[in-house]
């Protein structure tokens, strides 16, 4: 079931409305490498993001579907293959990842690891 928005808001609209298809901890993240990798399986996925579970990628990939970014072919086989891509829209956000990947490389400096306000509250 897809989700209905409403956006009643003044200026920043746009931006909300982005950020609500491809904000949260792993959505960009998918994007980032379905757009450098290409077409990757479930279990290809899930080894390139460390930290997040079947369950939470079963649910980012779904979202990213229904918010037709990506596609999901399912081919019938035993076992079951099931590959992920990315749509044309999911592909028009490539300047939009790699924005946030450079910047992302510039606030982090050359090999260090990713330093958020919540993993320097774990340390």
């Amino acid at each position: 079931m897809r989700k209905i928005r409403r956006y009643d808001c003044a200026e920043g609209c746009p931006v909300e409305a982005a950020m609500d298809l491809i904000g949260g901890k792993w959505k960009s993240v998918i994007l980032y490498h379905l757009l450098k990798d290409g077409t990757l399986r479930f279990n290809e996925l899930n080894r390139r993001l460390t930290g997040i579970t079947k369950r939470m990628l079963t649910r980012q990939l779904r979202e990213l579907e229904e918010d037709e970014l990506l596609r999901r072919t399912v081919y019938a086989e035993v076992p079951p293959r099931v590959e992920y891509d990315l749509t044309s829209d999911g592909r028009s956000l490539a300047p939009v990842i790699a924005a946030l990947k450079t910047w992302g490389d510039a606030r982090m400096g050359p090999a260090q690891p990713v330093r958020t306000k919540r993993s320097r509250e774990r340390a």
